[in-house]
C-alpha cells in the first residue's frame, strides 16, 4: 500500500486513515520512526503490557528482581564475548 501525505509548516503530518486502520494506531498511541538510508519505516509501539504470558518464565525465576535480571544479562553477554 503506497498512500501520500504532506508535511505541514510545523513538519506534522496526517497519518492516512487506511494505514491508521492497518495498522491499529488510535488517538494517543505512541508510534515510532526508524530512519533507514533515505527512508522511514513507521510502526505503532506495543504494549509492553500486551506481551504479559508471552515468554515462558521458569518457576525457579519468577519473581526475580529486575536488577538481577539485567546484572545476571551482562553478566552471560560479557562471558560470551571472550
Amino acid at each position: 500500500m503506497d498512500l501520500a501525505a504532506k508535511v505541514t509548516s510545523k513538519g506534522q503530518v496526517t497519518i492516512p486513515k487506511a494505514v491508521r486502520d492497518k495498522l491499529g494506531i488510535a488517538e494517543g498511541d505512541e508510534i515510532v520512526f526508524r530512519v533507514e538510508k533515505n527512508r522511514a519505516l513507521l510502526a505503532k509501539t506495543p504494549n509492553l503490557l500486551d506481551l504479559a504470558g508471552a515468554v515462558d518464565v521458569p518457576a525457579a525465576k519468577r519473581g526475580t528482581a529486575w536488577d538481577e535480571v539485567r546484572r545476571g544479562t551482562r553478566r552471560a553477554r560479557s562471558e560470551a564475548r571472550r
